[in-house]
C-alpha cells in the first residue's frame, strides 16, 4: 500500500511510492570490476518543498550476507513535472556528478532514466553516461542500472531488490538467495 503524507507537496504525488527507508541486496558486475553481491540502504525523504532527497549506501557482501566494505554512497534530489518528466540530480562518493532526466510510466510505478549530463573528478573512474529502471513491484523497489565508459558500451552493472525497512535477519536471508536474481536484473521488469 502507498501511503502519501499530508504534507507532501502536491507534485510529488506521483512519486509517493518512493518514500521510505529500503534495504535489500543486489548483484554487481562490470568489465574491469570486482563482481559481487552487495547490500544496500536507500532512503526518500521530503521535507515539504517540490522534491524528493535520495541517499544510497551499498557495500560488499560475503557468501553469508555479512559487510565486507562500502562499495558506493551516493545522493541527490529527485522532481518530476506536470507530465511526469522526471529529473534527478546526483552525486557520487567516487568523485561523479550526474543530471538524468526521464519518465514515469503511464499507470504503472516505474522510471526510465537516462543520464543528460555527466562532470567526474580527475580521480574518477572512467564513466560515460548510464541508464536506470525503478519500479515498484508488489510492494518491493526494484532497480537496474546500466554504465557506459570509453571502453565500454552500455551495458547492465547494478541491480537490487529493496524492501521497506527490513531486519538484518531478512537481508542476510535475501543474500543468501541471491541465486534467483537475474544477472542484468532487467528480467524483473518484463
Amino acid at each position: 500500500m502507498i501511503e502519501i503524507p499530508s504534507d507532501l507537496h502536491p507534485d510529488l504525488v506521483p512519486l509517493a511510492f518512493l518514500l521510505g527507508n529500503w534495504q535489500g541486496v543486489g548483484v554487481a558486475d562490470f568489465p574491469g570490476s570486482e563482481k559481487c553481491n552487495f547490500g544496500q540502504e536507500v532512503t526518500f525523504t521530503h521535507d515539504g518543498r517540490d522534491f524528493l532527497e535520495y541517499v544510497s549506501h551499498s557495500w560488499v557482501l560475503d557468501a553469508e550476507g555479512n559487510k565486507v566494505r562500502p562499495l558506493e554512497t551516493e545522493s541527490g534530489y529527485w522532481r518530476i513535472d506536470k507530465d511526469r518528466k522526471v529529473e534527478i540530480v546526483m552525486i557520487r562518493d567516487q568523485g561523479v556528478v550526474e543530471v538524468w532526466y526521464g519518465e514515469l510510466a503511464d499507470k504503472k510505478p516505474q522510471i526510465d532514466l537516462v543520464t543528460d549530463a555527466v562532470a567526474r573528478t580527475a580521480a574518477s573512474g572512467p564513466y560515460s553516461g548510464g541508464k536506470r529502471l525503478y519500479g515498484y513491484v508488489k510492494s518491493d523497489l526494484m532497480w537496474v542500472g546500466e554504465k557506459a565508459t570509453p571502453e565500454v558500451p552500455l551495458r547492465p552493472y547494478m541491480s537490487a531488490h529493496l524492501k521497506k525497512v527490513v531486519t538484518p535477519e531478512e537481508v542476510a536471508e535475501m543474500a543468501r538467495n541471491l541465486g534467483d536474481l537475474p544477472d542484468d536484473g532487467i528480467a524483473f521488469f518484463r
